[in-house]
């Protein structure tokens, strides 16, 4: 009973180059989907189009139409679809029954780590590796010392569950020797010992920089800051109108605000963590920068949203969620300065996909060697957050820090 599983995810390629592709998910319903899916799709780096979503509360169907975000990429679309199927509920029987399927355990951490000389754009050219090998980052701990070696440790899991198996990590650490050439002095990959719950924190952050990363609310020159366009030339906005009247079971949500990279994601995530679900939404085309969405949602306990302070808080946590899905500063360490960028991490634990990828690569285009990284996760206003801290070569001194700022966020934000 139920459908095979090649049926629960199709993909159709466009036919003509540039064409968007069509992903189909028919499934059984849970709450959170949406998520799920859109968080997978921004993790092989492809941009949703448009999309349509529908359900019956058991029962859901969603297409979406999406393209790379660099023409460069190649995309595995077998793996994608291994993946997007591997997060649908179960079609068996057992659904169907409400009996609750056992508990995956959590795929196992991997330590990598390597011993190399450094040079410019090294940490970047091995998070592209590890992207392409779909291996997950989960924490990182990067030094380097007095004679220009660095020693890097990247705590991982495989993505296609396949670490475990020699041909898997041969094949893992012949493409990284490819990558660091000559430069390298040993590499190593096993499986996480101790030393992954050691590397769970991070060092400490003061509470001055800890209140500008985590504030909840921007002032008015900040928020011009934090959250401006492609063009820099206008503010960023975010409308977010409630609608009761039209369904009897249902609140509709109409979304109008500027277009960057996940905004779906942002916006399923926040509907997740607030147990939201959703019964149909579309999400409209990119039109001069901005994106519209429709979305009848309820309540877990299947109604809608009449109360007025559970409206206006879930009203305003999206706006800041579009406006500002992710926070980027510049801190001084010493008499260096740090990099550090933070990101809400979903409940269920996950953080949001290719960060540590989009910032090494930003600083590799500017030209900053990174004396030092590390990730980390940190509790504050009430929420976790995922926090990458990148102390920057003493050099970096002389590019200026909003430049920094801005670079990094522009490719954050996929402008």
């Amino acid at each position: 009973m139920g459908l095979l599983s090649d049926d629960v995810v199709l993909i159709h390629k466009g036919k003509k180059p540039g064409e968007p592709c069509v992903i189909t998910v028919n499934c059984p319903d849970k709450t959170g989907l949406g998520c799920d899916i859109s968080r997978i799709i921004l993790d092989f780096g492809l941009y949703i189009n448009k999309g349509d979503v529908s359900t019956d509360g058991i029962w859901c169907y969603i297409v979406l139409w999406v393209i790379p975000y660099s023409s460069s990429l190649i995309v595995k679309w077998s793996n994608l679809k291994n993946r997007l199927a591997s997060i649908c509920p179960s079609c068996s029987v057992s659904f169907f029954l409400n009996e609750q399927p056992s508990c995956s355990s959590s795929s196992p951490v991997y330590l990598l780590k390597f011993f190399c000389l450094d040079r410019r754009g090294l940490l970047h050219d091995v998070t592209q590796i590890l992207s392409e090998l779909e291996l997950s980052i989960q924490r990182v701990k990067v030094t380097t010392t007095p004679d220009g070696r660095v020693l890097d440790l990247f705590f991982v899991t495989d993505n296609m569950e396949l670490l475990h198996t020699k041909e898997r990590q041969r094949d893992t650490l012949a493409q990284l020797h490819a990558v660091l050439g000559e430069s390298c002095i040993t590499c190593e990959l096993d499986l996480a010992g101790p030393e992954y719950e050691c590397n769970q924190g991070m060092t400490s952050l003061s509470p001055t920089v800890a209140e500008e990363l985590f504030r909840c609310e921007f002032s008015d020159n900040q928020s011009h800051s934090q959250a401006l366009s492609p063009d820099m030339t206008k503010l960023k906005k975010a409308n977010v109108m409630v609608d009761n009247s039209l369904s009897p079971a249902h609140t509709l949500l109409q979304i109008h605000c500027a277009d960057h990279k996940g905004l779906l994601y942002d916006i399923m995530r926040t509907l997740k963590d607030c147990n939201i679900q959703i019964a149909y939404g579309r999400f409209s085309e990119n039109k001069q920068g901005y994106r519209d969405l429709d979305l009848f949602i309820q309540q877990k306990d299947g109604k809608k949203i009449v109360d007025p302070e559970k409206l206006g808080a879930l009203c305003s946590r999206l706006k800041v969620e579009m406006l500002h899905p992710l926070r980027v500063i510049i801190a001084n360490r010493g008499p260096d300065p740090e990099l550090l960028v933070a990101n809400p991490v979903e409940l269920s634990g996950n953080g949001r996909p290719l960060v540590f990828y989009d910032v090494t690569l930003a600083l590799k285009t500017l030209g900053i060697c990174i004396f030092s990284a590390e990730i980390g996760r940190h509790l504050a206003s009430d929420r976790g957050w995922e926090v990458y801290r990148f102390l920057l070569d003493e050099k970096s001194n002389a590019v200026a820090r909003t430049q920094i700022v801005n670079r990094v966020r522009r490719i954050l934000m996929g402008w």
